[in-house]
């Protein structure tokens, strides 16, 4: 599956010091802000942003015909840093981004200048398991990550239970209603700004359904998360955590106890979106990890 085709784009100066932003499951690149974007690359950084496969302008598959797994989708990490002529880059890694960050950085560590880590679970923990449990009612096992918050439990089993929708306008609102309970409540939720980011999500897909791929992609191969490995990461590395994360409360703690002189950052108010009010200083402490 290496011939699916990646969107990316490019921001600041070729000859900067460059940062991949990898953005999570399911996710297009473009739920990196404009604004927060355009923050790291006046600070002297050259920034990629890219879409995975089989979300937004990247290519999609007939995962029946073509199944791939999240190895495929981690590979596309390097197939990105080849295509802007990279040996190695700063990862920022988002949600799922994270977990595809921390992986490069314990199997290639030489491709990783650092790596921050923003709203996301440690490597080889167990997320999936704890999010099925959550979701499907059973309880967790002992010594297990922290569950997500019962407002997103309850959000998706609704919506897994609910017929899904077919028109745009009930696509967009139902979009914007999983991005209100992704926010969390720590910060007044714009539901403009939050309706302009869906609505050019929509209509930038080449096929808004294709992302649910990546749920298969997990069950597609074998667990591609290796348990115990974060004591070999050797990049400088920061962790960010929402003080109001929903969806993953707490794991960033572990994240941060596993790698080696890894730093964790909260940032207060923050649930597990990237809204306005966060962009100066998630930018200013990444313009700080990142400086050469």
């Amino acid at each position: 599956m290496q011939n699916v085709a990646i969107w990316s784009e490019g921001f600041g100066v070729e000859t900067d010091a460059p940062i991949l932003l990898i953005m999570g499951s399911m996710s297009q690149g473009i739920l990196w802000p404009d604004e927060f974007v355009g923050r790291l690359a006046a600070g002297g950084r050259r920034v990629i942003r890219y879409d995975h496969r089989d979300t937004g302008m990247s290519g999609t598959v007939d995962f029946a015909t073509a199944p791939y797994t999240w190895e495929d989708i981690k590979n596309d990490v390097y197939r990105v840093l080849a295509a802007h002529g990279l040996e190695s880059a700063h990862l920022v890694g988002h949600s799922a981004g994270g977990l595809l960050s921390q992986l490069i950085a314990v199997e290639a560590p030489e491709r990783v200048r650092s790596l921050t880590v923003i709203a996301s679970s440690p490597l080889g923990g167990g997320e999936s398991q704890v999010l099925v449990r959550a979701l499907t009612g059973q309880p967790q096992s002992e010594g297990s990550l922290p569950a997500p918050e019962p407002e997103f439990v309850e959000f998706f089993r609704t919506l897994m239970a609910s017929p899904p929708a077919q028109d745009r306008r009930t696509l967009i609102d139902g979009m914007i209603a999983e991005q209100r309970v992704l926010h969390g409540t720590g910060l007044p939720f714009d539901e403009d700004a939050a309706r302009r980011l869906q609505e050019r999500v929509y209509d930038r897909a080449r096929d808004l359904s294709a992302a649910a791929n990546h749920r298969l992609a997990a069950g597609a191969g074998p667990d591609f998360e290796p348990v115990d490995a974060l004591h070999r990461v050797r990049a400088p590395t920061l962790v960010v955590e929402g003080s109001h994360e929903p969806v993953k409360p707490g794991h960033g703690a572990f994240i941060a106890e596993q790698i080696p002189g890894a730093r964790l950052m909260t940032v207060a108010g923050m649930g597990h979106t990237l809204p306005l009010e966060t962009h100066q200083e998630l930018a200013d402490a990444i313009l700080t990890h990142t400086a050469e």
